[in-house]
């Protein structure tokens, strides 16, 4: 992975264009939300691929949580800040400072190129894989779906936990789902663990939401994932 070929830093501040988030999302996050597909009308940048920028300019901290608060769209100029007089935590605004994404940031920090990529890969992978593997069978668990000709899903929020940071062949796994249904609104956790080999180093958990739920319909739901999957296979030839 070259993440320099999917972003801009310069003077105006950190960009992306629709092509580059997009090949992102398909190319290395396997992310087939059309929300970032390079002609949707409500386009935004994968979260995934801010937190892989964040990573690769400041780090991999120990504890780290990032709240995304606004969504990124195409030649948005951005810069990080600092939230602290520590200068531990950073936010990312751009140039009305205009907050899209908070960084809490604790513990020892991590500047090795080669752990920071493979740890960002392994992760935006397994992130990317939450539609098929984790919202279909939750939804249809508890009985309720996202609109299958408007589905919006938003990533909310995501936190990781190390015990340490000598890690080796690192790998996620999921261990636990929930959903809270509130009206038409859905909160969404997706939690893991953190290895190393097949060592158990750390947990994180990650937070979506999810909205214009309705009640379960196995038709309904059966044509969304058709099309989500035709739409993967289209652009995976």
């Amino acid at each position: 992975m070259v993440l320099t070929d999917y972003f801009t830093d310069d003077d105006a501040g950190l960009r992306f264009t629709r092509e580059q988030a997009s090949r992102f999302a398909k190319e290395i996050a396997h992310d087939f939300n059309p929300l970032h597909d390079q002609d949707a009308k409500l386009f935004c940048v994968p979260g995934d691929l801010l937190f892989a920028v964040t990573l690769a300019k400041y780090g991999l901290s120990q504890r780290m949580c990032f709240t995304f608060s606004g969504m990124v769209s195409d030649g948005t100029g951005l810069h990080y800040r600092e939230r602290d007089r520590e200068g531990g935590d950073l936010v990312l605004v751009d140039g009305q400072e205009k907050n899209y994404l908070e960084i809490e940031r604790h513990g020892a920090v991590s500047q090795e190129p080669d752990l920071i990529a493979d740890f960002t890969r392994h992760y935006v992978e397994f992130s990317g894989k939450n539609f098929l593997q984790v919202l279909v069978p939750l939804m249809s668990r508890e009985g309720v779906m996202i609109n299958p000709d408007r589905p919006l899903v938003i990533y909310q929020q995501m936190s990781i936990d190390l015990q340490r940071l000598d890690i080796d062949r690192p790998s996620l796994e999921l261990t636990d789902t929930l959903i809270q249904v509130d009206g038409k609104k859905g909160d969404v956790r997706m939690r893991f663990c953190l290895k190393s080999g097949n060592e158990v180093v750390g947990a994180g958990e990650k937070r979506m939401a999810l909205r214009g739920l309705r009640p379960y319909d196995p038709a309904g739901m059966d044509r969304m994932v058709e099309s989500y999957v035709g739409y993967r296979r289209a652009h995976t030839a």
